[in-house]
This record gives structure tokens, sequence and C-alpha cells, in this order.
């Protein structure tokens, strides 16, 4: 009988060309297909939530396949780890709805970006943060990131190359915290633009420093003007915390 698994999916993605197959590079959609033909025999085609970029990694990636095999549900997981590098593992496997999709069914998403700030980069950090040798003022980040809660067209913090119907995104919450030297930005919301979270983490880095004013920010939102908006910081601060399904 035909089922809809869906996989709970953390990963580092450093040694990989983002989530999606793609022919310059290993991407980890493929090798979860491979492992999955490896252990079925079939050929499977999965679904993820959405694309990660190369070297952003993940916690909570969500990604579903319709398969007819014996394999109990909640034993995929187990099986395709033992085929799965080290560095992809599935935290959960169970069974769906057919009409179940990871991508089209989701409502929200969670992403963190973490910064290190400090004047020296980290050798055991360098692949799950940003960093930043410039010191960061957390407060007035703070203070800017409430310019980015609501229902805003943020077509200024899209980098070129996406085909969408419209820019136009709410962003639930937008919490920053620190801990020592690592910062915090947590980002909720209904959906997010190529490259969206990476910018707001870059524009809050700029309010940071100083080079970009508090009250600037909900000017910049408002010119859909990507040359005002703060750099594009690196792949590896981003991490897929959850992906929200109702």
């Amino acid at each position: 009988m035909l089922k809809n698994i869906l996989l709970i999916i953390e990963y580092c993605g450093k040694n990989y060309a983002g989530w999606q197959r793609q022919q310059n590079g290993i991407s980890i959609q493929e090798k979860i297909e491979n492992a999955i033909q490896e252990l079925t025999g079939q050929k499977i085609n999965i679904n993820g939530s959405g694309r990660t970029d190369a070297k952003v990694n993940a916690l909570g990636q969500c990604a579903n396949f319709k398969i007819d095999c014996t394999i109990p549900p909640p034993n995929f997981s187990m099986a395709l780890n033992s085929i799965l590098p080290e560095d992809i593992r599935i935290l959960e496997s169970f069974e769906v709805d057919m009409d179940f999709h990871a991508r089209y069914s989701a409502t929200g998403k969670y992403y963190r970006y973490t910064i290190l700030n400090r004047k020296m980069p980290s050798a055991i950090y360098k692949h799950t943060t940003c960093h930043v040798k410039q010191p960061l003022d957390v407060e007035k980040m703070i203070k800017a990131s409430s310019y980015f809660i609501g229902e805003h067209d943020f077509r200024a913090f899209m980098s070129a190359g996406s085909n969408i119907k419209t820019t136009i995104r709410t962003i639930y919450s937008l919490n920053i915290t620190q801990n020592d030297n690592l910062i915090f930005i947590d980002i909720k919301g209904n959906g997010f633009l190529y490259n969206m979270v990476r910018i707001i983490a870059g524009t809050l880095a700029e309010v940071g420093k100083g080079s970009i004013p508090v009250e600037e920010v909900k000017n910049i939102i408002q010119s859909h003007d990507r040359s005002r908006c703060g750099p594009t910081l690196k792949a590896s601060g981003l991490c897929l915390m959850e992906v929200f399904y109702n």
C-alpha cells in the first residue's frame, strides 16, 4: 500500500551545495534520495519544505515522499541513518495523510541566525556562526528589530535571482538574545524570500555597528531598495530550526 512518509532532518550544510538536487555539487536532497533507493530499491523524489543554500544548516528541515514498501514508517529514520553520512541525520519519520506536502502544507518557518561577536574567529563554531569582529550594540539591534514585525513588502531584503509572485511576507516574531560572545537572531514568519533572513541579519549587524541608525530601518523597509540594506551575511550562521504545519 502506498504511504506518505514525513522526515524531520538535521544536517550540517558545510559539505553540501544546498538542499536541492543540482548539477554543480552534492546536495542534501540527493544524499537522502540515494539512501532511500539503496534501502528500498526504489527511485524516489522527496519534497523538501524549502531550499536551503550551500553551507546553511538545519535542525528541523522537513521532507516527504510516497512509497509502497513494507518498512514501518517509524523505522525509516534509523534505517536511513545507517546509510547516510554523519552530517545528515533523520531525527524522526512517520506516516502522514496522502495529501500532505512538506512545502505546500507548511504555514510558517523558524530560522536562527547566529553571530560570533569577538575579535578573533572560532575554530569550533566556524561552520555554525558568522564572525563579526567589530563590537555590536545589541540594545540598538533589539530596538531596530521591532520594525520588521508584521506584514511588509520585503523586496529590499531579497537577493536577485528569485522568481516569485509577491514579496509581501509576515514576520510573527524577531527576538535577539546574547550569550557571552554569541548573538542569536530568532525569526519566525509565514515565509521568507531568497536570502531574506541573512540580509535582515546583515542590516541589524550594521545597526549594531552604528552604520545604520535604528530609526532608518523603517525607511529601508518602505524604500524597497536593496542597496540601502546591510550585506548578506554568511550562510554558515543560518539554521532552519523548525517548519510549522497546522
